[in-house]
């Protein structure tokens, strides 16, 4: 796990290889490299057009531009703090892979618990374990640095990532039928899944 780094000519992290994965780890909006908003923006607005299950409130259904993600974004960083919202950035060959969100309740019911949220993976940076390496990141992240004993997710029907998960130790805990309307007609479930760390 590294700490942020700031973006240069080499950008994130110098001239990795793509091959090697990089996470960078962010806790507070003060530490967020610049350009990296919209570096966010463009991956979001890309996963969503391939058909990514990513969408977030205010934003529009597909297709987007990384105009209409950019507010989401601000507003996400905007709330970044280390005890509640974190954010994990894969890069690869100093390119934005893909990220995810950490959210944490603080409430004493729930504050074993946090939600991963955003996972994404930029398509041109796929089938190469990014999405892994974020995953992986995400629980190391959570257990040590948070004190976090479970995480939740959950995941569009219809888009084949339950497969995903499984394999990484994920279980399904619940399903909402018909939570999720994609489309007039195109209704799916929202399935929820667990990890114990």
């Amino acid at each position: 796990m590294t700490d942020p780094q700031t973006r240069g000519a080499g950008g994130w992290g110098g001239d990795r290889p793509d091959r090697l994965v990089q996470i960078v780890h962010l806790t507070s909006p003060d530490g967020v490299p610049p350009g990296l908003a919209r570096e966010l923006a463009d991956c979001w607005a890309a996963v969503v057009n391939a058909g990514g299950a990513v969408i977030a409130p205010g934003m529009p259904m597909p297709p987007v531009a990384a105009s209409a993600v950019a507010p989401v974004v601000e507003l996400l960083l905007g709330g970044l703090h280390p005890a509640r919202c974190r954010l994990l950035a894969a890069v690869r060959g100093g390119a934005l892979a893909g990220w995810l969100v950490l959210r944490r309740d603080p409430h004493p019911l729930v504050a074993h618990c946090a939600v991963v949220n955003h996972v994404q993976t930029h398509p041109g940076f796929r089938g190469r374990g990014t999405g892994t390496a974020l995953m992986g990141a995400a629980a190391a992240v959570a257990r040590g640095a948070m004190g976090v004993e479970r995480l939740h997710l959950s995941v569009r029907s219809g888009c084949g990532l339950e497969g995903f998960y499984r394999r990484l130790g994920w279980e399904e805990v619940g399903r909402w039928p018909g939570a999720l309307r994609v489309a007039p007609g195109d209704d799916r479930d929202d399935i929820l899944m667990s990890l114990t760390l």
